[in-house]
């Protein structure tokens, strides 16, 4: 051809030759523009636009008007993917600990520019410091196939919107702030194949629906606040990735598919033994079972999986002897069999091997280091370790139930009968040696009585979190409690105060709990305190120490109350004061923990007054009222109990005496939810500065000096910290800290924050004390890190 060419130029006039070769550069140029992507001046306009809106961060330093960005080289930062002149892809990746963006910044709108992105499939925002509640208007992105928001500072409910992408694929949505329950309508998502919600503070139990993605692969659900029993994943044959990882979820094994590539279930509520088909997982890689109390044999074999290279089940209960001749997978790289209760030998392909890493330490394996207990330790506790029954997979037949049931009221009624005859028989002839007091047993309800519930504001999702981690409320014996304390005596008193004497405990169980004795006056019947023991038995949350029952002892003559014991859960690691810097050095709590207390005691606040109903205002909080758990977890132990006899019939019962009291009753409840957050603004301040405050006048130097210190520079700010975490606070977490502690303890009651408002800002100052340092979890110690619905109150200058 090239021939023809050049024979053709020599042969015709040299103007017609030039005319030609003019005519096929043309045609060559248009076809390499035909072959090259170009995007709409329009697309382009809204990539700049973006530009403008995330605060022209460096990743997109090198955009102006002339750049040519479907031909952008691309890169770890930014990416641009360009399809028949429309954008398809777009990855923007900020630096790590990117800060939030400016006040001025609006979700909203940046939003509504990138839907002017209207064939865009793939948009990843990371590290972006994006803050607000994710707009639903990003579902008119509707060709979206995978969306990645994570590391930034999103937050409320996942948008419902979202279920309209029915080609989403990928929803990444990790370290963020979002809250409430993963919705319902997940599960109807037709292709979903990654759901990764790490890192949030997402809340409730999983909804079934999940169970019917068939195409997921990837669940990752860890460092969040959900609890309960797993739904049945079994049908989720294509499932590679579950990642539940510090949760509250059990207590039972979830049921799942056998093509399990990483499982970590570590740092939750789980408690069943094994199930069988565990040992089925063979390509299961990666299995993380630790930090639980999962009971019963140890599957040996789990050491033979052909495809495990990570198995660690420490801090648990599981049993068994172990092997010398045990063989293992040739992949394996790192086990952890620590704090369990395993005995025999250890089995020789785990003797220490550098490539290995093997931990075993606190069994009663026959082995002379890392620190054994002896063989008799890991017996008797594992006569103390009770399996739970596994969940029956086959339901019961109808005719077998309605048998059963027939027969237990048959047998019931014929029981109640006899013990009537007996006890009349034994009341008429029995001579009462003891004082004249009988012991009633009263079940409180699980649910809410009517008048209650007539009288409810509203009941609150927090309602879902009270139980995690505790058993049911119930009744005691007081032959039970009599047993816990060898029968009140002296070594088991913890002290006296206004809401009574307290004792510490052991059940048969094992466990410890704190029983407050209540003295009552005569003349209440018990029927007077059930209402006050519905609303106590609701009083569970994470952040208080709640009851786990009750026992009413009562006079035999006219059945009034005598005494009333109530049991709570016992929180072993002392008051949060103990943990600042007046306390032993080796207590002394981080900055970010400090945070996290404070989160733990606003949300214990919170749930306080608008978690229950009615509420419970006026608590009267100190520093030394907060407890500590072994997590670090804060608890608050004394509150304004309605049971106690100055309070019987004068909380949350707004029409106990007929009439309208709308006015006067929110009056009151203002009054006690702003002395509320007076009180705790006491408490920050003493985080703060890491000292007691030993006086009013104290108090008010202190706030003098705040303001001053918010007002001035950072050294100022730093001189007022506790000098065991001076170093380590970032000063826009130190300033917010301080900005919103000076507000609680405003002398206008109308002038402090509300709960809500609280919360936000100490989550504020907690998301940019992380972000600084990079750290991989949220927070120290408390798991819980914001409110459910934080609004925005920045106080950013």
């Amino acid at each position: 051809m090239l021939s023809s060419w050049f024979w053709f130029c020599c042969t015709q006039p040299m103007d017609k030759a030039f005319q030609f070769y003019a005519v096929v550069v043309s045609f060559i140029f248009f076809l390499l523009i035909k072959g090259s992507e170009q995007l709409q001046s329009s697309q382009g306009e809204t990539l700049l636009r973006i530009q403008r809106l995330l605060n022209y961060p460096s990743a997109l330093s090198s955009w102006n008007s002339s750049t040519d960005f479907c031909n952008m080289e691309p890169n770890v930062s930014v990416t641009v993917v360009c399809y028949e002149e429309s954008l398809t892809q777009l990855h923007i990746i900020g630096s790590k600990g990117t800060p939030l963006l400016p006040r001025n910044f609006s979700i909203d709108s940046f939003v509504t520019t990138l839907v002017g992105l209207p064939n865009l499939k793939v948009l990843t925002l990371v590290n972006l410091g994006l803050w607000g509640p994710l707009p639903g208007k990003i579902a008119r992105l509707s060709s979206l196939e995978i969306l990645n928001v994570s590391s930034n500072f999103l937050y409320d409910a996942i948008p419902e919107e979202l279920s309209l992408l029915n080609g989403l694929q990928s929803l990444v949505l990790d370290d963020n702030m979002f809250a409430g329950e993963i919705p319902d309508w997940v599960g109807s998502l037709p292709i979903l194949t990654v759901l990764s919600l790490r890192k949030n503070m997402l809340n409730g139990s999983l909804p079934s629906s999940l169970s019917h993605l068939e195409n997921l692969r990837v669940l990752a659900l860890s460092y969040n606040y959900f609890f309960g029993e797993l739904p049945d994943f079994s049908s989720l044959t294509n499932l590679q990735v579950l990642d539940l990882e510090d949760n509250a979820f059990g207590p039972l094994f979830p049921q799942l598919g056998n093509k399990l590539v990483t499982l970590v279930l570590s740092k939750n509520k789980f408690r069943d033994g094994l199930p069988a088909e565990v040992s089925s997982y063979y390509q299961l890689q990666r299995l993380d079972l630790s930090h639980n109390k999962f009971v019963g044999p140890f599957p040996t074999s789990l050491l033979s999986l052909p495809s495990i290279s990570y198995l660690n089940i420490a801090d648990n209960k599981f049993t068994g002897m172990l092997s010398e001749n045990q063989s293992c997978s040739d992949k394996i790289e790192s086990v952890d069999l620590s704090s369990n209760l395993l005995t025999g030998n250890l089995p020789s392909c785990l003797l220490p091997d550098p490539k290995k890493k093997v931990m075993y330490a606190d069994n009663c394996l026959a082995t002379g280091d890392q620190n054994q207990n002896p063989l008799s330790f890991c017996r008797n506790e594992a006569l103390a370790v009770g399996i739970l029954p596994q969940r029956k997979r086959k339901q019961t037949s109808k005719a077998v139930l309605a048998l059963s049931l027939v027969g237990g009221i048959l047998g019931g009624l014929a029981l109640l009968g006899l013990a009537f005859v007996f006890i009349r028989k034994w009341i008429a002839g029995k001579t009462v040696k003891k004082p004249t007091t009988r012991l009633i047993l009263e079940n409180a309800s699980t649910g809410y009585p009517s008048k209650l519930l007539s009288d409810a504001r509203y009941i609150s999702q927090t309602m879902k979190l009270g139980a995690i981690g505790l058993p049911a409320y119930r009744t005691f014996s007081l032959e039970e409690l009599e047993e816990a304390t060898s029968n009140f005596d002296t070594s088991t008193f913890m002290g006296e105060g206004s809401n009574g004497q307290m004792y510490k405990g052991r059940l048969r169980d094992g466990s410890c709990v704190a029983i407050r004795c209540l003295k009552m006056k005569r003349n209440h019947s018990t029927q007077n305190f059930m209402h006050h023991i519905e609303l106590i038995s609701k009083l569970r949350h994470r952040h208080l120490v709640s009851a786990l029952g009750h026992c009413f002892e009562c006079y035999f003559d006219d059945s009034s109350v005598s005494r009333i014991f109530l049991v709570f859960e016992y929180v072993p690691q002392g008051t949060l004061r103990s943990w600042l810097s007046d306390g032993p050095a080796r207590q002394t709590l981080q900055w970010s923990q400090r945070i996290s207390a404070a989160i733990g005691v606003t949300k214990g606040i919170q749930f306080l007054h608008t978690g229950i109903v009615p509420g419970v205002y006026s608590n009267k909080l100190k520093v030394t009222d907060i407890l500590l758990d072994q997590s670090l977890v804060a608890k608050i132990s004394s509150y304004n109990l309605p049971l106690l006899s100055e309070n019987v019939g004068m909380v949350g019962n707004g029409n106990a005496s007929g009439g309208s009291k709308d006015a006067s009753i929110n009056a009151r409840i203002n009054e006690g939810e702003k002395s509320d957050v007076y009180d705790f603004g006491l408490i920050l301040l003493e985080i703060i500065v890491g000292r007691p405050l030993t006086s009013k006048n104290e108090v008010t130097v202190l706030k003098e000096q705040l303001q001053a210190s918010i007002l001035g520079d950072e050294a100022v700010r730093r001189s007022m910290v506790d000098p065991a975490v001076r170093k380590t606070c970032l000063d826009q977490s130190l300033k917010t800290m301080m900005e919103i502690c000076l507000r609680c303890l405003l002398k206008n009651p109308t002038d402090r924050p509300s709960v809500e408002d609280v919360l936000w800002n100490l989550q504020f100052a907690a998301q940019v004390q992380d972000a600084w340092r990079g750290d991989s979890q949220s927070s120290e110690g408390s798991p819980d890190t914001a409110p459910e619905q934080p609004r925005l109150r920045l106080t950013i200058h």
